[in-house]
């Protein structure tokens, strides 16, 4: 049976309605799940300072850090259970990545407690407002832009590569000069990578995704993305940090 020109009309406005309401579906739900990568992200943080700054205010727990190769062991911890997380999230389920993520970002407090010793508070709380405001412009910019930004991140890996390759070498070299460009860089560096993992994650999202695999895609989106602000919290702290 043919269409009159009204039944077409209603036809079309139909669809487009439809259209119009999936697309919001995503669009309310992709927020949703972007607000839950940053909270898991800010929880991390959060924990992470509370841990460093307790452990910072008892010596002996430094002393028994600091003073013998537990501190290897401290300081290498957080990078193994980075690792353990990434080949293993797949298999396991979203509580127990929730779980690795806590356990990661209480292991980096203690990583971190010696920034109290070494800086003043002062300084340190300037540096991380900095830090936040700078992270939420660039995450913001990933969020919106229409720019493909793979390209970028790609020359970013490789410029962490770089200057992780130049931090080895300068534990040895222990060269002041080195270390201001290497800090300069890393804040440039993580600078881009935040930008460029804010649109990853976006990208990863699906509205399809079961409850599941949404929790464990919001997890290592909130690793990636407390990993970038703190490498470039660590990296302002180099450069504008006052020592005690």
């Amino acid at each position: 049976m043919a269409l009159g020109p009204d039944n077409k009309f209603t036809l079309r406005t139909a669809k487009a309605n439809a259209s119009e309401r999936h697309y919001s579906d995503i669009d309310v739900g992709l927020r949703t799940y972007m607000l839950k990568v940053y909270n898991y992200m800010c929880m991390g943080l959060a924990l992470t300072g509370a841990v460093a700054f307790a452990a910072s205010t008892s010596d002996s727990l430094m002393q028994a850090i600091y003073g013998s190769p537990l501190r290897w062991l401290v300081m290498l911890a957080p990078l193994g259970i980075v690792f353990f997380l990434a080949a293993k999230v797949n298999s396991m389920a979203a509580s127990t990545a929730q779980t690795v993520f806590w356990i990661f970002a209480g292991v980096m407090g203690l990583s971190l407690s010696y920034i109290f010793l070494v800086y003043t508070g002062a300084s340190i709380t300037r540096v991380f407002f900095i830090t936040a405001g700078a992270f939420a412009g660039l995450s913001l910019y990933g969020y919106t832009t229409k720019r493909d930004l793979s390209a970028m991140g790609t020359f970013m890996v490789m410029g962490l590569i770089g200057i992780i390759i130049a931090s080895v070498v300068n534990i040895f070299l222990e060269s002041s000069g080195l270390q201001f460009v290497i800090s300069v860089l890393g804040v440039l560096i993580f600078a881009g990578l935040t930008a460029y993992d804010t649109q990853k994650i976006k990208s990863m999202y699906l509205d399809s995704d079961a409850n599941e695999v949404s929790e464990k895609k919001a997890v290592m989106g909130a690793l990636s993305l407390y990993l970038d602000f703190i490498n470039m919290f660590i990296f302002l702290l180099h450069l504008f940090g006052n020592r005690e």
